[in-house]
């Protein structure tokens, strides 16, 4: 199998997981797009932000910053506070992009939340003719150029649009639910399912809505720490019986567990 069939297996197994996220990223970086265009900076900010900082809701709070006065120690932290949580994706991710090479690099910097929550879901099902750093490494761009390109075009069409940009933010909160429950439907154990929910319900109730990301973050992380290997031997038994099933079945056990990674 050559290089490029590789990469082009790769890219046809990629895509139809994009699809949701290209619905979310092409009307919100469009709405992002317009939204600075109307504050008055010209078309090429939101393409040059969107490509340089690819944080959806940092971009966001960006625009603000741009017109306030110059406070570079205040931004950092403002920053670091709302992307804090990309240092945890970055931790559970080690073993996942072990080995891969140069990608790693592009994987890296071009992971975010939509991305993530893709990785982890379809790395349990990806079919075994799919080169793995390609299949994520596609996830990636496909995923920054549906930002990048939204936002640039959104910035193109300007203000020539009447434009609302109350309610954006559900979109994604909207996305991310469909995300969960895909997720959920596909996993046989929720324990990893309910310690986000009550983590994240528990610091809300604390910290309240500005302030819990990073506390919910800090104690998924813990939990999974301390029960890493009751949780790997929970969710790696489902796999192994789909496996066991598949060779004592010839044929029809792997039609079926063909079926199950589809």
């Amino acid at each position: 199998m050559t290089k490029g069939h590789v990469c082009w297996r790769a890219l046809l197994a990629a895509f139809p997981y994009t699809t949701p996220i290209l619905a979310g990223f092409a009307f919100l970086g469009f709405a992002y797009g317009v939204y600075m265009n109307v504050m008055g900076f010209p078309f090429y900010y939101p393409f040059l932000l969107a490509l340089v900082i690819f944080g959806g809701s940092l971009e966001f709070v960006a625009v603000s910053l741009l017109l306030a006065p110059f406070a570079p120690l205040a931004t950092f932290l403002l920053a670091l506070l709302i992307q804090a949580r990309h240092l945890f994706y970055g931790l559970s991710l080690f073993d996942t992009y072990r080995g891969l090479g140069w990608k790693r690099f592009f994987l890296i910097y071009g992971l975010c939340d939509e991305t993530f929550s893709i990785v982890f879901t379809a790395k349990r099902r990806l079919p075994k003719d799919v080169d793995r750093g390609w299949f994520m490494l596609w996830i990636t761009w496909l995923n920054e150029g549906y930002w990048v390109l939204s936002a640039l075009l959104g910035g193109l069409v300007g203000g020539m649009l009447p434009f609302d940009t109350t309610g954006l933010g559900f979109v994604m909160t909207a996305m991310f639910v469909v995300i969960f429950l895909e997720q959920w439907l596909h996993e046989s154990c929720h324990a990893t399912a309910m310690l986000g929910i009550l983590a994240a319900g528990g610091s809300l109730a604390l910290f309240g809505a500005q302030s819990f990301m990073v506390p919910a973050m800090v104690i998924i992380l813990l939990v999974l720490l301390l029960a890493r290997r009751p949780l790997e031997q929970r969710y790696a038994a489902p796999f192994s019986e789909s496996e066991a099933a598949g060779d004592g079945g010839g044929r029809q056990g792997a039609a079926v567990e063909r079926g199950v990674m589809r």
